[in-house]
């Protein structure tokens, strides 16, 4: 594995690169081009529905080459500048994706809910010098929050506002748009030449540590990323796919947006996982696909009180996303809603697996599928070392391809131990390999690592309990997940209570959080107080014992009259 030098940015080998382009998986082509020949081939077709209104491509193609070209022309952003994103569920978050895509400047995607603690370390860590914010995002003050990161952080100069006043200084999108309707904008746009091995997006990932790490995407392998999810999923110019989740997550950008309008299909945009709306947006469009459904968006759907009236037949492709399928929701979908689910697992550093419609059923009940790449490489390792385990052997997901990262971005420490020696990427997943009729399906088995999944947010134990040891009423806590039935897991913080202090509650130890910087999502939503932790034999708290300790908590509760 190599690196730049200027940034420490890992490199595919040389002798990858030339087999992938050697054989067709990449193109040499960048996604903004790549966009624009979609949007010349399909310019009268719907492109973009959200709750505010709909696009064709021929619109969605110009609106977005004026962001880009604004963004050349009014700020002092440049190609290859990062610009975080903080920016909900709306349309001007897809124009100014794309814009940024067209103008070679790299998106930092993080979610509206990040609080300050992790845009100040993101922003510092990409060397951010554009900040978008939505002005009228729920229960947010994220222009503030954009003023305060400018305050004490010289480098970010840029602050961009959507749906809202800007103060003074910054810009809105209305200004940005403007800016890059001028021709000589526009024909700046027009003569910028990008390398499809450059950056297109910094992802955030679920990875080990506290705060996230930062999965560095170039334009070639996202596009076949792209490109190979769209034809598992069947994706064509008739089809027509719902987003529910953030769309600046590696879900919403590859998994969603990106291939159906590769596709030249139309992309829908929930607002939100509130399962009233998508069941109207699912009538009103005809929805045919939904990709990466969390298990706690199809529970939400098939409770709620209009499921069994919303004619749903339009539906083809429902895929539920996560850790391990339940037999229950599937058979629940299948027999309530008449719903036939697919599985799929994926990650911001690449690989998916998907269990396609003509999978074994045994295959589509019990793993998350198989890979959608003929070029996916996947080992099933022994933990700790480089060795294969034999199938049907627990082990750890270890990958590597053509739209899987090589390493982290300006992580080489870190890399050297979640990289093997010949650059398989190991996930922390730990799985089973099942050949079934000749092919390879892969069972989750738990994770490695300590990461809680919160209804497809990847939550990380040590950055919440580093935070909580700094609660002047504790002397110690731990943070491990406890099973719920609509999210997956929710977050339980076990605490010692220091001498004298009074016992906390979940409300005072959110407060807490809340003002140390923490995201609300990730706030605990259970507290135990214990008057010592279980240890291993080597003394280390036993997260083990603690998860066995509120599941049975948890159990106990659910049969108590």
């Amino acid at each position: 594995m190599t690196f730049d030098t200027a940034d420490a940015l890992p490199q595919f080998p040389a002798e990858r690169v030339a087999h992938y382009r050697r054989t067709g998986l990449w193109t040499g082509e960048a996604l903004g081009d790549a966009l624009r020949a979609a949007a010349r081939a399909h310019a009268d077709r719907t492109a973009l529905v959200t709750i505010d209104g709909r696009l064709t491509y021929a619109e969605l193609d110009e609106l977005t080459d004026s962001f880009g070209a604004g963004l050349l022309a009014r700020t002092s952003l440049a190609p290859a500048d990062r610009v975080v994103f903080q920016l909900g569920n709306v349309a001007e978050t897809v124009v100014a994706y794309y814009g940024c895509v067209k103008a070679g400047i790299v998106p930092v995607c993080t979610l509206p809910q990040h609080g300050e603690r992790e845009i100040r370390h993101l922003a510092a860590h990409t060397g951010a010098k554009g900040h978008l914010v939505q002005a009228d995002f729920r229960n947010r003050d994220l222009v503030g929050l954009g003023q305060a990161l400018q305050r004490e952080n010289d480098a970010l100069d840029t602050l961009i506002v959507v749906r809202g006043a800007a103060p003074d200084a910054a810009r809105t999108y209305e200004d940005i748009l403007e800016a890059g309707r001028d021709p000589r904008a526009r024909a700046h746009l027009a003569g910028i030449s990008i390398d499809p091995n450059e950056l297109v997006v910094l992802q955030l990932s679920g990875g080990t540590t506290g705060l996230p790490k930062v999965a560095p995407r170039r334009h070639e392998e996202y596009l076949y990323n792209s490109r190979v999810w769209a034809e598992a999923l069947g994706l064509t110019e008739e089809s027509v796919l719902l987003h529910p989740l953030p769309i600046m997550h590696n879900a919403g950008t590859v998994a969603a947006m990106q291939p159906v309008h590769l596709a030249g299909g139309t992309g829908v945009i929930a607002p939100g996982a509130d399962p009233g709306p998508i069941l109207e947006l699912i009538t009103r469009e005809r929805v045919t696909v939904m990709p990466v459904v969390p298990p706690a968006v199809a529970i939400r759907m098939l409770d709620h009180e209009d499921a069994r009236r919303t004619d749903l037949t339009s539906i083809r492709r429902f895929v539920i996303g996560g850790q391990r399928p339940s037999r229950e929701l599937i058979a629940r979908l299948e027999r309530e809603l008449g719903i036939r689910a697919l599985q799929m697992f994926g990650m911001a550093e690449g690989l998916f697996l998907f269990t396609p419609p003509d999978a074994p059923e045994q295959a589509r009940l019990a793993t998350v599928g198989t890979t959608i790449s003929p070029a996916d490489e996947v080992r099933v390792l022994d933990i700790g070392i480089e060795d294969e385990v034999p199938d049907g052997t627990v082990g750890e997901l270890a990958c590597r391809g053509p739209y899987t990262i090589t390493g982290y971005y300006r992580a080489p420490q870190h890399n050297a131990s979640a990289f093997t020696s010949d650059g398989f990427y190991r996930t922390g997943d730990l799985v089973i390999r099942q050949v079934l009729d000749g092919r390879a399906y892969y069972a989750i088995d738990g994770r490695i690592k300590d990461v809680i999944n919160r209804g497809a947010e990847k939550i990380h134990a040590d950055e919440v309990e580093e935070l909580l040891v700094r609660h002047p009423g504790l002397s110690n806590a731990a943070v491990v997940a406890m099973p719920d039935p609509v999210l997956g897991e929710r977050i339980c913080a076990y605490v010692i209570v220091a001498d004298g202090e009074e016992q906390p509650d979940v409300t005072s130890i959110g407060e807490f959080l809340l003002e140390e910087g923490l995201a609300k999502f990730k706030l605990p939503e259970r507290v135990e107080v214990v008057d010592a932790f279980p240890l291993t034999n080597v003394g280390k708290v036993s997260k083990k014992e603690l998860r066995a300790d509120i599941e049975k908590k948890i159990e106990k509760e659910s049969v108590t009259p």
